[in-house]
């Protein structure tokens, strides 16, 4: 079985956070920790995805192999399929490792591709108790059936009843095949309405299959996130 292929897609024009892939933390760019976690994984290579060429040379600088996207595509997936278009290969599975999540924990990549099995798709979840949680429209909720399989995911506050909500982990693993299905499709009216782009596959009629962690890595996707990651990353080079 060949090896996973693990990309991740970055770009500079973020909208609250502008130039973040080279905010500095720890001495390092953001892209070279994300470098760094993909490479601890262990499973395969690793590619940045990147929409700029001085985010191609930061992650070249980390070890990683850059590829130079089109700045105009409009989301990381649409990066992450275009990188693996130009990069070629026979790697069926792809892991789309998201840029700014440079607390994740190398070993939960490793999960999301153990809970592929037989689906198109796989992602993580983390549960939690805490009300303020279950009521944060930020926090995106996954809604998992008893064999793991993800029914919905929303901002609101679900499901009903006594129980934790399982939080959604921005992390996704494709079937090469299902990747390029799902780019090729238009936004669907669930993802639009919910802003939530994994809803798209579902309406395809994808099967999302859940891994748990007990972990939950926070983007960073502010000036409050970033001071959060350095004081967390501050001792590690």
């Amino acid at each position: 079985m060949t090896a996973p292929l693990i990309v991740i897609p970055a770009r500079m024009a973020s909208t609250r956070l502008p130039g973040k892939p080279l905010a500095d933390i720890a001495g390092a760019p953001m892209i070279a920790h994300m470098v760094r976690i993909g490479r601890a994984a262990g499973l395969g290579g690793v590619i940045v995805a990147a929409a700029e060429p001085e985010i191609a040379a930061a992650a070249e600088a980390a070890g990683a192999r850059a590829v130079l996207t089109d700045p105009a595509l409009p989301s990381g997936t649409d990066r992450v399929h275009a990188a693996i278009e130009a990069v070629g290969g026979d790697a069926d599975v792809v892991v789309n490792l998201q840029g700014d999540m440079p607390t994740m924990d190398p070993a939960d990549i490793a999960r999301a591709v153990a809970a592929l099995g037989t689906a198109d798709i796989a992602t993580l979840v983390s549960p939690s108790a805490h009300e303020a949680d279950r009521a944060n429209p930020n926090l995106v909720k996954a809604i998992v059936a008893a064999d793991g399989r993800c029914l919905y995911f929303t901002r609101a506050p679900a499901p009903w009843g006594e129980g934790p909500i399982q939080r959604h982990v921005g992390i996704y693993v494709y079937r090469r095949a299902a990747l390029a299905r799902f780019v090729a499709a238009p936004p669907s009216p669930l993802e639009q309405r919910e802003k939530l782009e994994q809803l798209r596959a579902l309406e395809m009629g994808m099967t999302i299959r859940a891994g748990v962690t007990s972990d939950f890595p926070k983007g960073v996707d502010s000036p409050d996130d970033l001071a959060l990651a350095r004081r967390l990353l501050g001792g590690r080079a």
